[in-house]
């Protein structure tokens, strides 16, 4: 159980978690230019991990095992039919075209303990199509083209030793996936940037949990930040120039729990300049997956005050 304990605390399936403390959950948006906070839903219940649509009006969230979509204008909440994938971790998001939903659901069928793999379905609702045959699989990001997903996988090495690192798969599925890391210590968060040449990402490697780059076949990895803080969840912006991340206060080693003080930051691109946005009680279900509004001008997160 402490296994299976520590793999939804590195890897995002929270929201199956049983949390006793009272749980207040706000979506909201942050708009670039004037640094406005708006809260778009707020409820008693735990939810997490926003993807924005690519029409710009509503943002996907997952509650309790399911996904819910959220309007902009309204706040309201309708569920999204996920058929028999009603334990739907935070790692979540959308093609670049916006028709088709990406999913990390924890499958039973699999076996017990850290059992996720990922499911594509179509934007509105349908029967899931497994993707990746091996388990536990965590989605995290796909191709500009939208012709291939990154994802975290725990496998066993040679000598027995399991880790986590980053892989590929064609969005097509298959039993063959292609290894981008192998780094002793957690890999984890990929997002590509949008021409498609890079992967961001967080790693443990070097003891502290910091934001990495590497190019898209995984050569070349080169460490983007190094302070004090726990970095984690890297995603670029829909122009390429800025990264959005999360950082805890305090170091949590190679986990990212819940409730803790976190900010959220936005480093430059060309010049590695990292400017801090907010302060406020996250980290697990803040921002795991892709985030930004399509115009780059806002993006979508969870605060749980």
């Amino acid at each position: 159980m402490q296994r299976n304990l520590l793999a939804c605390f590195l890897l995002g399936f929270s929201t199956l978690t049983a949390f006793t403390q009272p749980i207040t959950s706000q979506l909201e948006t942050y708009e670039l230019v004037t640094g406005k906070r708006t809260i778009i839903h707020r409820d008693t219940v735990r939810f997490e991990a926003p993807n924005w649509s690519r029409d710009g009006q509503f943002l996907i969230i997952n509650e309790k095992g399911k996904l819910y979509r959220v309007t902009l204008k309204t706040g309201k909440k309708e569920v999204i039919n996920t058929d028999f994938a009603t334990a739907c971790n935070n790692d979540h998001g959308l093609t670049p075209d916006g028709q088709t939903i990406i999913i990390s659901h924890n499958d039973k069928r699999v076996g017990a303990g850290a059992n996720s793999r990922v499911f594509t379905l179509p934007l509105a609702g349908g029967t899931p199509t497994l993707i990746t045959e091996k388990a536990p699989s965590y989605w995290h990001g796909v191709s500009p083209d939208g012709k291939t997903l990154a994802y975290v996988g725990e496998r066993a090495a040679a000598d027995g030793i399991k880790d986590y690192d980053i892989y590929t798969m064609p969005i097509t599925g298959g039993t063959t996936e292609t290894r981008l890391t192998n780094a002793p210590g957690l890999d984890d968060g990929p997002d590509y940037s949008p021409d498609g040449k890079h992967i961001y990402f967080n790693s443990f490697r070097t003891g502290v949990m910091h934001i990495w780059r590497m190019n898209a076949d995984g050569s070349q990895p080169t460490q983007l930040t190094n302070d004090r803080f726990s970095n984690w969840f890297p995603h670029p912006s829909p122009d390429g120039k800025q990264i959005l991340f999360i950082s805890y206060l305090e170091d949590q080693k190679a986990t990212h729990p819940a409730d803790k003080a976190v900010m959220l930051r936005l480093m430059d691109v060309r010049t590695g300049k990292i400017r801090e946005l907010m302060r406020f009680r996250g980290g697990q279900g803040t921002q795991n997956v892709p985030n930004w509004s399509p115009d780059g001008k806002r993006f979508g997160f969870v605060s749980y005050p």
